[in-house]
């Protein structure tokens, strides 16, 4: 009889989650029940028609089946990890979710708000700039604390890090 040898969990599952629960949040609270844009109500296409809702919502839906994917792929993922023996830790799955939310946050400020201006976190306010740097900084701080939380289960790849760095 073979033992199984335990390996240590990675965290591409829980990044995927985090991207996926990120987004999910964001088309949620954002775009539908707070209301403050859609997908591309800064590109031509403003919440004020019919016309425009129908793509809006097409957009979003698209969007949202994007953010389905990674989440279903983030649990396969997470799936095979456990029944492949490695051992699960709480600390690795929630540092990549907080990386994989920070990451979707980072990427999806800079080219939807700022490359593209597809739209911004908060369409008709004062100064949507300001709501637009939030949204990073809240990714930032997602991606420090998931690092934070990686680099405490796995300290000797926190430290090759700090030396690369």
């Amino acid at each position: 009889m073979t033992a199984r040898v335990s390996r240590r969990m990675s965290p591409a599952s829980g990044v995927l989650l985090g991207i996926g629960l990120g987004g999910f949040v964001d088309g949620i609270v954002l775009h539908q029940i707070l209301q403050w844009h859609h997908m591309v109500t800064s590109a031509g296409y403003p919440a004020d028609s019919v016309a425009n809702l129908r793509l809006n919502t097409l957009f979003d839906g698209l969007f949202h089946a994007f953010t389905w994917v990674a989440t279903a792929v983030g649990i396969w993922l997470l799936h095979r990890q456990v029944r492949g023996g490695a051992h699960w830790s709480g600390r690795v799955l929630f540092g990549g979710a907080l990386m994989g939310w920070g990451g979707f946050n980072v990427v999806e400020g800079i080219v939807d708000h700022h490359v593209l201006g597809l739209h911004h976190v908060r369409e008709g306010a004062g100064n949507p700039l300001v709501w637009d740097l939030g949204f990073l900084a809240l990714g930032v701080v997602l991606l420090l604390g998931g690092w934070a939380l990686l680099a405490r289960e796995r300290p000797e790849a926190a430290s090759r890090i700090r030396r690369a760095a």
